[in-house]
């Protein structure tokens, strides 16, 4: 069940909305085990036998926290780490399995020079995101950064709670461990989640799905049937695209927690105003990025270690983030690719970076982004050296042609918002709004302004969900 889905909206949200509140604040409890079962039953809608691939996640994780916690409180250290340890194993076997099984035997019997019939194996929705958010429980038990939950009942919202289960941000335990207990709901905060809510709806509805639909005109087709202008102009309708769709879903999500009372940290940041590659991670996914900074990263030694190491460890690091997006050679070398980009800025590039104009170093980063999601976007490596060839003319149909100038022209009001929408105008505004002192009556206004237009991106991404069939989510399948 998609956020940006008519069932969603009007039929499974009211209803969890309802029997939520309707349950008085004092009864933490019930409120907490009535957002659990209409989160398992969320979970359920998109394929009720991966419910039980979840169940067993919260089962092992909770044994776990709970093992590593008895073990360091006897203070059998070198037990709780092998405690540790194999709840790693654990986890990660249940994603390699799912995701990874058939990668692995394509691969091995390409070697071996035998044909392969891939297995019939399907993988649950979301299973990269509670996964991690599984592993996050345990190493923040064994670190100590966190609490053990002795109710199971709380592990299981954690990591099962259904505005951040399908598609993040990663939220970690840390995070969310006061909350589960001791939070507290507000008409303002309610106000202001569903506010987020409607505004990452428009995102990915109103923009990204627009941005989808150029992006698809290119992608995935023969390159002599389309010229290079077009694929220039379809790289960049794919950028917008991921951005919007993705960010878009994050902000439903932490509009959705801020409606049941919960805070979880931003996943975005304006990434495609970045004057460098090392700047765009800082802003994009973020919590992936924090998750693997903190899980993997710094434990391999991080940067204060040999020169050799560090290198090592960068590799590790961004190997396993392509491979976290996809069983696929394109996502290994889509993770590689940045994480080489990000060694030559480190090393060599990033003091000369400064040197140059700053548009020049936002067109620097914005090219090399927009190469990385090509390969992100292909279906092999041999379509992504295709598609690049076909950007410098090289096997296209010609240089431009009238499928360039019609998806100009046909979308090129929703192109110049999405590039102005991409900006962060906001905090541009605030910062000259601030100083100046607004009576009531024209700080009413602003409030009333704030809610119409709320309102009305709202009535229009339902409009245009009624009247579109178009409506693909790209980390559904992560």
């Amino acid at each position: 069940m998609l956020f940006s889905s008519i069932s969603f909206i009007f039929y499974f949200l009211p209803a969890v909305l309802l029997c939520y509140f309707i349950v008085p604040a004092r009864f933490r409890r019930i409120r907490n085990v009535v957002l659990l079962l209409f989160s398992l039953v969320f979970y359920g809608f998109g394929g009720p036998k991966f419910l039980f691939v979840m169940l067993f996640s919260i089962l092992i994780n909770n044994i776990f926290g709970l093992l590593v916690w008895y073990t360091q409180k006897r203070k059998q250290y070198t037990i709780s780490k092998w405690v540790l340890v194999i709840s790693v194993l654990c986890n990660l076997g249940i994603l390699c399995y799912y995701k990874y099984t058939n990668f692995f035997l394509e691969n091995f019997y390409a070697v071996m020079g035998q044909q392969f019939h891939a297995l019939e194996i399907v993988m649950p929705i979301g299973i990269s995101f509670f996964t991690f958010q599984g592993l996050s429980y345990v190493a923040d038990v064994y670190h100590g950064t966190a609490k053990v939950q002795k109710n199971p009942l709380h592990v299981a919202l954690y990591i099962s709670m259904f505005p951040q289960l399908i598609a993040g941000p990663i939220v970690r335990y840390e995070t969310v461990a006061e909350q589960i207990t001791c939070r507290t709901e507000s008409v303002n905060q309610f106000a202001s989640g569903l506010r987020r809510f409607a505004i990452g709806l428009a995102k990915k509805v109103l923009i990204g799905n627009t941005m989808g639909l150029i992006a698809a005109q290119a992608f995935g087709h023969p390159m002599m049937d389309v010229s290079s202008a077009t694929l220039w102009l379809c790289m960049a309708a794919y950028t917008l695209h991921i951005y919007y769709d993705f960010s878009g879903y994050s902000d439903m999500a932490i509009g959705l927690g801020r409606m049941f009372g919960f805070e979880f940290l931003e996943n975005f940041h304006y990434p495609y105003i970045s004057k460098s590659i090392t700047e765009f991670w800082r802003r994009w996914h973020i919590s992936l990025s924090t998750w693997f900074r903190d899980y993997v990263y710094i434990p391999l030694g991080g940067n204060r270690c040999g020169h050799l190491q560090w290198i090592r460890n960068i590799a590790v690091v961004w190997l396993l983030t392509g491979f976290w997006h996809g069983a696929s050679w394109n996502f290994i070398c889509w993770g590689l690719y940045f994480g080489i980009l990000l060694l030559i800025e480190k090393l060599w590039l990033g003091k000369y970076l400064l040197r140059i104009p700053i548009w020049m170093q936002h067109i620097y980063a914005l090219l090399l982004i927009m190469f990385g999601w090509v390969l992100f976007n292909s279906t092999n490596m041999s379509s992504a050296w295709s598609y690049f060839a076909g950007l410098f003319g090289i096997g296209t149909r010609c240089l431009a042609d009238h499928q360039f100038l019609y998806l100009i022209l046909e979308y090129k009001a929703e192109l110049i918002i999405a590039v102005i929408a991409a900006l962060p105008w906001r905090s541009i505004l605030m910062q000259h709004i601030k100083p100046v002192k607004f009576s009531a009556w024209m700080e009413n206004v602003w409030i009333l302004s704030a809610n119409a237009y709320t309102c009305i991106i709202l009535l229009l991404s339902v409009v245009t969900l009624v009247n579109t069939s178009f409506n693909p989510f790209i980390y559904f399948r992560f």
